[in-house]
């Protein structure tokens, strides 16, 4: 954790809690010393411990500049395992992402949008240690629209929408220029996009790109998708 996250308003962590865990734990730290904190998607500052036990412990907050901006890149994502969409989820949340929006594909497996991980807050909490890792507050949004065709066309409006897939056609990601608006960069599930998938993002306007000749698992396309989106992007947003 390289910064302390915690809903609005919230001035203590029960001992059970990670967070407490880590301060007890990782920075050794007692009444009086002070820590990096935030409110989640709201300001960052300092949080001084002022009271310290077996059962949590209890701070102040000294509320510093707001530091919930995410880079306007929307990322859809077809399904996956729920293992493989944990270690997403963690990764692009660091990473910046401003919104996730999570479908099904016909090539991917229909239960996995049924998982318990998303019927519990299980992946808000993922998606926070993701947050906390990147040393800021903010956390990328979310959306579970099991219809890819309206996930599709929901994002098919932004500056720049892409697909990747492997394509000897296909622009590099590498080489494009995504310094004009916002982005969705859409990445398909653990067998990749059927033949009619690619067509409706070719109707709705999207643009295939690639990142070369070679089968990538869906949680290193994500990563490796979204840096190089990234990288092509002029700005983040505020």
């Amino acid at each position: 954790m390289n910064i302390i996250l915690f809903d609005k308003g919230v001035r203590r962590f029960d001992a059970s809690d990670d967070r407490y865990k880590h301060i007890r734990d990782v920075l050794g730290l007692g009444v009086g010393d002070t820590f990096t904190a935030g409110e989640y998607d709201a300001c960052r500052g300092q949080a001084t411990i002022t009271r310290f036990d077996g059962s949590g412990l209890e701070f102040t907050f000294d509320e510093g500049p707001y530091d919930g901006y995410m880079y306007p890149l929307t990322l859809l994502l077809a399904s996956v395992r729920p293992i493989c969409m944990k270690r997403i989820l963690r990764e692009v949340v660091s990473l910046g992402v401003g919104r996730i929006v999570v479908t099904n594909s016909a090539l991917g497996e229909k239960s996995y949008l049924s998982s318990g991980l998303y019927r519990t807050d299980e992946h808000l909490e993922i998606m926070r240690s993701g947050a906390m890792q990147s040393g800021h507050t903010g956390v990328s949004g979310i959306l579970f629209i099991p219809s890819l065709e309206k996930a599709a066309t929901l994002c098919a409006g932004d500056a720049h929408a892409i697909v990747l897939d492997i394509d000897a056609a296909a622009r590099p990601l590498a080489s494009m220029d995504l310094s004009t608006g916002p982005v969705t960069l859409a990445i398909g599930g653990e067998r990749g996009w059927s033949d009619d998938e690619r067509g409706l993002f070719r109707r709705l306007g999207y643009v295939t790109a690639s990142m070369g000749d070679r089968i990538l698992r869906s949680e290193t396309a994500a990563v490796a998708g979204v840096a190089l989106a990234l990288s092509r992007m002029s700005s983040r947003g505020d």
